[in-house]
């Protein structure tokens, strides 16, 4: 898409993912005080149990031109957007997940907590409900790709399984 000097980064998005983005921005400014440091990165790299180191942190938030309030984090989303050509809303859910992916994997017990504390909560049962759809190993590691699958249907291969 072809931006103009001077347009709105809200006019890029719907509705629902501008709000769907002020929910992870809520999420990710820890301390609340409307701006996303390093430390409120690092506390959503840990909750969702990914290590993310000082230089890591820094070339985050070097990808903005200054503080990363929400108009700011619209407008690196949107830049990533344009660049990977990612701008459906099923690859915005590719791309959320991609984030936190921790080689292939996700923390089940922080992604439990998660869903049942932040946006709109889940109940107890409709988290077992989705857990049973999903692909977690021993380890309560859930699989990144058959959850990203499992959400958008892409990547589909014939996985008709016997249960």
């Amino acid at each position: 898409f072809t931006k103009r000097a001077g347009s709105s980064v809200f006019s890029v998005f719907s509705q629902k993912q501008i709000a769907e983005f002020k929910e992870a921005f809520q999420l990710m400014d820890a301390d609340k005080d409307g701006i996303i440091g390093k430390n409120d990165l690092r506390a959503a790299f840990d909750s969702v149990g990914k290590i993310a180191n000082d230089k890591e942190l820094d070339s985050m938030l070097s990808e903005a031109s200054g503080p990363i309030n929400f108009t700011q984090l619209l407008t690196l989303f949107a830049n990533r957007m344009a660049t990977s050509g990612a701008n459906d809303e099923d690859d915005v859910v590719i791309a959320a997940f991609k984030t936190f992916d921790n080689d292939g994997l996700i923390d089940g017990d922080k992604f439990r907590e998660m869903l049942m504390s932040f946006g709109e909560k889940f109940t107890m049962k409709e988290v077992d409900d989705a857990f049973d759809q999903m692909v977690i190993d021993d380890k309560n590691q859930i699989d990144t790709a058959s959850l990203v699958e499992m959400l958008t249907g892409k990547g589909e291969e014939e996985e008709e399984e016997a249960a």
